[in-house]
């Protein structure tokens, strides 16, 4: 319980946590940040760690201009990177596994539902699945894992994956850059980035209760 209270405590205040990050490692601050969205969106084992506010938070650093060495324009390109290379190895460690992985039930680290969740939200979108996933948490971890499974062309799929990895960093991040200074947004930056988590976790809450009620019916 006091690991979750922790982990919460750093989402709502990643400004805080970026900032102390940043002034410790400096320019190494890069390669933790490629890490951490690496894993949110290549490991299917770490759909936990932040995404949307992590990007956000970090463009609004890089407007203040403390640090002369963390520039959005890097942020972009490191991160972008990051995004594209962790959804191209989970798509490959789906295309592994195969279609067996859904005979597995849940394990400490590994969520069946999550699989089950995402499967029906491919079903329906299809290959615009793997653009669309990205601004939704859990279901952008899975997704490429799933391409991967449902034995998707890696030329399709590699193209989808670049737009919609290009197209979630620059979002996040350069809204971060042009409106996390502002000085409302400053203010209540803890309520922003709740919003934001809350936001992106709409289209995946109501495909799960679609699903709820198709079950039911």
């Amino acid at each position: 319980m006091m690991l979750i209270m922790k982990f919460i405590d750093f989402i709502l205040h990643l400004d805080t946590h970026l900032y102390v990050l940043i002034g410790k490692y400096e320019i190494w601050t890069y390669l933790l940040l490629f890490l951490v969205i690496f894993c949110e969106t290549g490991l299917v084992i770490t759909p936990f760690l932040p995404g949307d506010s992590l990007l956000f938070a970090c463009g609004s650093l890089a407007s203040i201009g403390t640090f002369k060495f963390f520039k959005v324009g890097w942020l972009f390109i490191v991160l972008a990177a990051a995004a594209v290379l962790g959804d191209t190895i989970n798509y490959w460690i789906g295309h592994a596994v195969g279609p067996k992985v859904f005979q597995k039930e849940n394990s400490r680290f590994f969520k069946k539902e999550h699989l089950v969740r995402t499967h029906a939200f491919y079903e329906k979108h299809g290959g615009m699945t793997i653009i669309i996933a990205r601004f939704v948490p859990i279901i952008r971890t899975f997704a490429p894992f799933v391409a991967g499974i449902g034995e998707m062309s890696y030329g399709k799929f590699i193209s989808y994956n670049i737009i919609g990895g290009v197209a979630w960093v620059a979002l996040f991040v350069f809204g971060g850059y042009y409106f996390g200074n502002i000085p409302l947004v400053k203010r209540n930056f803890s309520f922003v980035i709740f919003a934001i988590i809350v936001i992106s976790m709409v289209p995946g809450i109501v495909e799960f209760l679609k699903q709820r009620r198709k079950k039911k019916k």
